[in-house]
């Protein structure tokens, strides 16, 4: 009998030891590789189709850019000329292939003009920040109104909250957004920047920006963000060379490091760099 309660003792200890742990779950990041690369769709006609580009198999996320007017009752989704009646078909392609689905708010002009517009704002499956130009006012409303959204729903994993940013840290853009610790996942953008692309700042200015994103948002996700291509007048592309001996090495000795971002599928269609990286990321 004894030995019978030693053994359940055990097996009680065990199951609420894997249920603390999940729970702990997104605040414990065992160092490492993750295997996740997100990339974003929706920034050229000619990349393929939204279903094209999780067929590859290259992506477990992908971010469709942008819905780049909203606010007031008022939506319109940018895709470069893409054919949007297939799109919502897609997406569900998509998600039966296991691949994550963010939608991306931001472009070329874009406003959120009150806090009323967050409120406004049709939910999907998970959003990503992407503010890039105009004032930073309103878009922790819409992050708190998200969050309030999750509260009220059963869906054990609700609307995912990420965030795309320069850097440099901090974002001035997204740092009162990013303060109300509500965001999963964040993208650093290491790249259309000097002072921390990996060519031009060397390993040393990549990591100096890291730790800080790191050190200030501890129970987030960072992910690294690459350009898959070089463009005209720049040289952010990392040679995989590089990346796999070094810079990978480097980011994947922190707790935050979640996976790589990749901007964006058209360019990585041009240079396949996504092959590579999923095997390493």
């Amino acid at each position: 009998m004894a030995s019978e309660r030693r053994r359940s003792s055990v097996a009680v200890a065990v199951i609420l030891l894997a249920v603390l742990l999940q729970s702990a779950g997104a605040y414990y990041h065992p160092q490492g590789k993750r295997e996740t690369v997100a990339v974003f769709w929706g920034r050229n006609k000619d990349e393929g189709s939204l279903r094209q580009t999780c067929d590859t198999g290259d992506y477990n996320i992908v971010i469709i850019s942008f819905l780049s007017v909203f606010g007031h009752g008022k939506y319109w989704l940018d895709l470069s000329g893409h054919d949007l009646r297939h799109v919502g078909a897609d997406i569900r392609h998509c998600q039966s292939k296991g691949v994550y689905m963010l939608l991306s708010i931001g472009g070329d002009s874009y406003s959120l003009p009150s806090s009323k517009s967050a409120a406004d704002y049709t939910m999907v499956n998970g959003f990503n920040f992407f503010i890039d130009h105009g004032q930073p006012d309103h878009y922790d409303d819409l992050a708190k109104r998200i969050n309030d959204y999750n509260r009220n729903i059963r869906d054990p994993i609700g609307i995912m909250l990420t965030a795309t940013v320069r850097c440099k840290y901090p974002d001035p853009r997204m740092k009162k957004a990013l303060d109300t610790n509500l965001f999963t996942q964040i993208h650093v953008r290491f790249y259309d920047d000097p002072m921390c692309s990996y060519n031009h700042a060397g390993l040393a200015g990549v990591m100096a920006q890291w730790n800080r994103w790191s050190e200030s948002y501890p129970n987030s996700r960072i992910f690294l963000g690459l350009a898959a291509a070089n463009l005209t007048g720049k040289n952010d592309m990392v040679a995989v060379g590089e990346l796999s001996r070094k810079l990978l090495p480097a980011v994947q000795n922190t707790e935050t490091y979640a996976g790589v971002m990749l901007w964006n599928s058209y360019y990585d269609s041009l240079t396949h760099y996504g092959r590579y990286v999923k095997h390493w990321a």
